[in-house]
Parts: C-alpha cells; sequence; structure tokens
C-alpha cells in the first residue's frame, strides 16, 4: 500500500508540478473567494446544484440550474485588506457558461525614500478575470473547463499571466455518491515583476473529493485530497540541527514526518448539515492547515472552517469562518441570487 501510494504521487508529480511556500506566483488564486468554501476548509469542490460559486470552483459542475444565477462574495479582514468575487452563470443550447471577477485589496501603503522622507501612498491590487464551461456527457458525467488572465500590481511592479482549470464529475443522485477531480491553476507568468526576475510557476494543483449524502439524515459528507502532484507538503524548519544527549554524549537527529505525516496532510475533512431547505450548517477540518499555521505552543483550533447558509425565496446568503490560528482568521459573506425569480 506504502509503495502504491508513493507511485501514485510520483506519477502525478511529473505531470503538473507544484510547489509551495512562497515560490510560486499569483498565490492568491488560491483565496477562498466564496463563504460556503470558505465554510467548508477552502478547497469544496462537490457541491452540486444551482450554486454559481460551486460551478466557478469546479467548472464541472456548471449546470442548467445556474442560468441567470448571479452572486457578490466579499471577504472581512482587518487593516483595509480585503478580497471578494462576482459571478454570472448563463445556460447555452449545449452545456452552461459563467462569467466572473476576483479581486484582492491590499489598502494603503506609505511609500518613502531611503532616508525615510515620505513620497506618497500606493494600493496594490490582483484580479482574475475568467470564464468557466460546463456541460453533461451523459446522466452522471459531466466535465468543465475555466480559463482566467492574471493581473498583478504591487507598487511599480505588475506582473501579467494566464491559467487553466479542468474538472471531471460523476454523480450518482440515486445514491446520493459525487465523486471529482480537478486540475487548478495549470498556467504561464508572461512576464516578471521585473526584468532581472525569473519567471515563476504557478500554483498548479490536483485534487480529487468524494462525497456522500446520508439516505436518512441531513448529512452530507466529503473527503478532499489535495496537492496530490506533490507528495511531501510537511514543512522542514531549516534551522533545526540534531542535538546531544547530555547524559550519554548521543547524537539526537532532527525529528522528521513520517510517511503517517506526509499522508494525513492531504486531506480535509468536510460536513454539511441540511437541517430543512432554508437553512445549512457546515464545518470543516483541513489538518494540513493547522500543521502550517497553528502556534507552537497554543495550537487551538487552527484548521477549522464554519459557516452557514440562509436560503429565501428570491436569495440566499453565506457566511464563512476559516481559524487560520489564534493570530488571524477570515470572515466572508455571500450574496447570491436567480434573476429570474425578481421577474413578474
Amino acid at each position: 500500500m506504502k509503495a502504491t501510494l508513493l507511485c501514485l504521487f510520483g506519477l502525478f508529480s511529473g505531470i503538473t508540478f507544484s510547489q509551495l511556500g512562497g515560490t510560486t506566483a499569483f498565490p492568491f488564486l488560491n483565496l477562498p473567494y466564496n463563504a460556503r468554501s470558505a465554510g467548508l476548509g477552502n478547497d469544496f469542490i462537490t457541491g452540486s446544484g444551482g450554486d454559481i460559486n460551486m460551478g466557478v470552483l469546479n467548472p464541472s459542475l456548471l449546470n442548467s440550474e445556474m442560468h441567470h444565477k448571479v452572486s457578490v462574495n466579499q471577504s472581512l479582514l482587518a487593516g483595509g485588506v480585503n478580497f471578494g468575487m462576482f459571478n454570472y452563470g448563463f445556460g447555452l443550447a449545449e452545456g452552461t457558461m459563467a462569467g466572473y471577477i476576483k479581486y484582492v485589496s491590499y489598502g494603503q501603503f506609505e511609500r518613502t525614500a531611503v532616508n525615510g522622507v515620505s513620497e506618497g501612498t500606493f494600493s496594490p491590487f490582483e484580479m482574475i478575470a475568467g470564464a468557466g464551461y460546463g456541460k453533461a456527457l451523459n446522466p452522471r458525467i459531466s466535465v468543465g473547463a475555466n480559463a482566467n488572465i492574471i493581473y498583478s500590481q504591487l507598487e511599480s511592479y505588475s506582473s501579467i499571466g494566464a491559467s487553466i482549470d479542468l474538472a471531471g464529475t460523476f454523480e450518482n443522485k440515486d445514491k446520493g455518491v459525487l465523486v471529482t477531480a480537478l486540475v487548478k491553476n495549470f498556467g504561464y507568468q508572461f512576464n516578471a515583476y521585473t526584468a532581472a526576475t525569473n519567471r515563476a510557476n504557478l500554483p498548479v494543483e490536483f485534487q480529487i473529493a468524494a462525497g456522500y449524502k446520508l439516505a436518512h439524515a441531513p448529512f452530507r459528507i466529503t473527503v478532499l485530497a489535495h496537492h496530490l502532484n506533490k507528495w511531501d507538503i510537511t514543512y522542514n524548519d531549516p534551522n533545526l540541527k540534531p542535538t546531544i544527549d547530555p547524559l550519554t554524549g548521543d547524537s539526537i537527529p532532527v525529528d522528521r514526518p513520517g510517511f503517517g505525516e506526509k499522508l494525513a496532510q492531504h486531506f480535509t475533512y468536510q460536513v454539511e448539515a441540511l437541517f430543512t431547505k432554508n437553512l445549512h450548517f457546515r464545518a470543516a477540518f483541513d489538518y494540513h492547515l493547522r500543521k502550517q499555521l497553528a502556534l507552537e505552543k497554543r495550537p487551538g483550533v487552527s484548521g477549522v472552517s464554519l459557516g452557514v447558509g440562509l436560503n429565501f425565496t428570491k436569495f440566499s446568503l453565506d457566511y464563512g469562518f476559516t481559524i487560520y490560528s489564534r493570530a488571524g482568521f477570515n470572515n466572508i459573506l455571500t450574496l447570491s441570487s436567480d434573476l429570474t425569480q425578481w421577474r413578474k
């Protein structure tokens, strides 16, 4: 089993190369741009139905129920930093399309000279403009793709790139089972921020998720496997050195993550409680997020996400809350509506 899993991750690494931790361009591609996803661990790709935000996350979920659906998403962060997304879905003779704009604003910064003299202010800004298309091949299998143009402006430095997302989904509604696979952020940085800067790879990621709606209980459970194109996503502190046992004088090597730890960090566990048609509760646990961001001595509930969804006749309101660590968290709101409901 261990050898099989290692071979599997090795295969994906050969197909799509991905790196973590500040080594890729445009990391804002991976922000949770809608509240439902934020409340379910940031990467929720098994949400079938009429939620247009799910179609943007996973284009193979785009379907006719998303025709004329519109959604506005806004994060609530401190310090003038915020990000959000606007999207719209529309049906075609064959398949469904979605258009969307995502943005990140970092607030206002003061520009100073070397001697500390103020030279005014600047406001860093980044955005993604994209379109997606999804089509059902038969009642159970659907495919989809997104195409994105990426722009980043940081003070006087700018960069442009492009990326695509490819996805496929199998759903058996009678059994309450949905399995999906997604390759996201596969693309290219056309120009770096400066002439002396080398172009960087985009944060390519391969994900597989399986969801199951319990037949006699109002719960939908999903297990998401992420970063499948890179086996070891653990963090190894380069500053750690072997120590010496004061009693024996033997060298004690640095404790490095083993097979079980490396495997565990690839999974996120998600659950939706569908108590009524109008009220949904959500919760998730991302072990990788916890290990990366939790404070060493006070980890708390790092890696936990919570959310709630309220559905009304003409619109729905969703709230997502992600706990990164005791030092930081994220709130995001989503307002969605079916424009056809407002017509007389």
